[in-house]
């Protein structure tokens, strides 16, 4: 049986593919903040990984302010952003991620790194679609365009043993505002944000035979967002 580690297994999409790996026969390793586990700390990673082998390794683990700042006052507008708020954002989107990638290769010898960066990584976050104070997170923009840069870096760097592609997924619907989702929708070539379940597909095409000569690339699932 495949296994499969899903960092960040907790979250809105990593709930998803974890029930849709299970489903599809995949022994799921889960991971997660909530769980106990903290990407963060270099020790905890190294032993982590260390004591767990795995086929495929799904990341998708990271911070988003922007939405945390929805339940809060504090801005992301650009010129209200810390620089503390921004490095913390590269930490753990980036640093965080070379970490847990370098440590999955030292320890599995052949193997498959499935990222996760955001269309925000390919273009802007556009300011019109938010609320005033409430615009993605420059932090998050930054270090999602640096997540598919480290896809490509890793790409060359662990091949021809080990796999590394990057999924890049539009806006999924989510119990966002009506005004929201409709701004968003306009700017959809197919009129409309996306259900978490249309990412299923891609991760199960990367995780088979079928994608075993796809490396370094970014696969791009946005409903023709970023066209």
């Amino acid at each position: 049986m495949q296994k499969v580690m899903i960092t960040g297994s907790e979250g809105l999409i990593g709930r998803e593919i974890t029930h849709f790996l299970k489903k599809n026969g995949y022994k799921v390793i889960k991971c997660s903040r909530s769980l106990g586990q903290d990407l963060t700390n270099e020790k905890f990673v190294k032993n982590w990984f260390k004591k767990n082998k795995a086929n495929h390794l799904v990341n998708l683990f990271g911070l988003n302010e922007h939405i945390v700042n929805e339940k809060s006052e504090e801005s992301t507008h650009l010129f209200d952003v810390s620089l503390k708020s921004f490095s913390k954002h590269l930490n753990l989107n980036v640093t965080s991620l070379f970490s847990v990638c370098r440590e999955y290769a030292r320890n599995n010898r052949k193997g498959n790194i499935i990222n996760f960066s955001s269309i925000y990584g390919v273009v802007s976050p556009d300011p019109k679609m938010y609320k005033h104070g409430k615009h993605k997170h420059a932090g998050y923009a930054v270090s999602k365009s640096a997540v598919i840069h480290l896809t490509k870096y890793l790409a060359v760097h662990l091949s021809p043993k080990i796999r590394v592609n990057c999924i890049v997924p539009g806006g999924i619907i989510n119990n966002q505002s009506e005004n929201f989702v409709k701004k968003y929708s306009s700017k959809s070539l197919l009129g409309r944000m996306m259900n978490v379940k249309e990412i299923n597909g891609m991760v199960k095409f990367l995780c088979s035979d079928e994608a075993s000569y796809c490396t370094g690339a970014q696969f791009v699932i946005d409903g023709g967002y970023t066209v």
